[in-house]
């Protein structure tokens, strides 16, 4: 293969996320012309490149060496060389340590580019059924059920569809705490996708965590998605005047239009004209 003269110094390279036919044209190319690929386990990463034909070197790049393994990685960079970086599945920097590398790159005044691709949590959110407008990808939650809740009570009110990795073995107990924090939305639980045995469940979070729960843990890689929280239900004037009543006499109008607006999920630009019109006009209002 031809060595191109498009790309030079560190790449970013997504690569599949279990059908190892996912890879893209580019993404092959430029493993092939990286003069190393940096990853996170040379064995999975063989197994890519011999299914492809590609013989270019590997070095280990991972959250147990990353500290001593990157400034090696700067010198090659520094050097004139081209450095591919991966991970095992999907695109580097989620959930792992690659971010680092490339924020030093950066620093350094090293060109970073990448050849986008793979990816499990868009991956997921596409074949979840759910809405796709706006999504946050939350990663792993804390594996202690006093932790996971509080990471669930921090996120609880975006109005997104939420994205998280979770483990096989703690998958019921943690689709128990959704359920118990976020409510009965809707929610997918999506496994070995592109794989042979890829599936997909979707439901409620209580359905799911209760099918999980007597089942015991499925094999394979888990992605949940869970769809935001439903719409507020319209909010009588009344009632945002009365919770404005007590919150303006302790709080500035600030503070008090945004407790208001959360506790009842009002519009906070009509909550914040019903409190000036209050100050402005007398309790009643203008």
């Amino acid at each position: 293969m031809a060595r191109s003269k498009r790309w030079a110094g560190l790449a970013v390279v997504a690569t599949p996320i279990g059908n190892l036919a996912d890879i893209t044209a580019r993404a092959a190319t430029m493993l092939e012309e990286a003069d190393v690929i940096a990853c996170e386990d040379t064995r999975t990463t063989a197994k890519l490149l011999r299914a492809h034909g590609i013989g270019s070197p590997l070095t280990p790049y991972h959250e147990h060496n990353a500290e001593r393994a990157r400034p090696a990685l700067l010198a090659r960079l520094l050097r004139g060389e081209r450095v591919a970086l991966v991970s095992d599945a999907g695109t580097p920097l989620i959930s792992d340590p690659g971010y680092k590398l490339v924020r030093a790159a950066i620093a350094q005044g090293v060109p970073v580019t990448t050849a986008p691709g793979p990816s499990a949590p868009l991956a997921a959110l596409a074949v979840s059924g759910l809405p796709t407008d706006r999504f946050l990808f939350a990663g792993f939650l804390p594996p202690r059920p006093g932790q996971r809740k509080s990471a669930l009570a921090d996120i609880a009110a975006v109005r997104v569809s939420l994205i998280f990795f979770e483990s096989p073995r703690r998958l019921a107990a943690s689709l128990a705490d959704m359920a118990e924090v976020l409510g009965p939305r809707e929610a997918a639980v999506c496994r070995e996708l592109t794989k042979l045995h890829e599936e997909v469940r979707r439901g409620t979070l209580p359905a799911l965590a209760a099918q999980y729960g007597a089942e015991g843990p499925p094999k394979g890689e888990v992605v949940v998605v869970v769809g935001p929280p439903a719409a507020p239900a319209a909010t009588d004037q009344d009632e945002i005047d009365r919770l404005l009543g007590r919150a303006l006499e302790g709080e500035s109008l600030r503070d008090a239009v945004d407790a208001v607006a959360a506790a009842t999920g009002a519009p906070r630009k009509a909550v914040y004209a019903r409190a000036l019109a209050r100050r402005e006009g007398g309790k009643d209002g203008a």
